[in-house]
């Protein structure tokens, strides 16, 4: 069984940063495929960044250039490093094992303008 939990979040002013960490337990994660997702108020849950067990990384459209995945191995930790972010970035943000069908509790992230 794996547990995932979320911190990071917080309210920062439009340009800021932040960086979010996903820490796991129960079982290691090196070899699974990890994702970030973000559920805006009133909206479904999408896909911001995979990163894959090869080290591949994916982003959505909206943050590339600005969002950055990745993982410590040693700390069962997945990373979501996000800069200049955008009003638009604003929601609760969780992440995803994808090998164990397991969600994060989720942690809030609001950009004022």
């Amino acid at each position: 069984q794996v547990q995932l939990v979320e911190s990071g979040g917080g309210l920062v002013q439009a340009g800021g940063s932040l960086r979010l960490s996903c820490a796991a337990s129960g079982r290691t994660f090196s070899m699974n495929t990890m994702g970030w997702y973000r559920q805006a108020p009133g909206k479904q849950r999408d896909l911001v960044a995979v990163l894959g067990s090869d080290g591949s990384t994916n982003y959505v459209d909206s943050v590339k250039g600005r969002f950055t995945i990745s993982r410590d191995n040693a700390k069962n930790t997945l990373y979501l490093q996000m800069n200049s972010l955008k009003p638009e970035d604003t929601g609760v943000y969780y992440c995803y094992d994808y090998r164990h069908n397991t969600w994060g509790q989720g942690t809030q992230v609001t950009v004022s303008s």
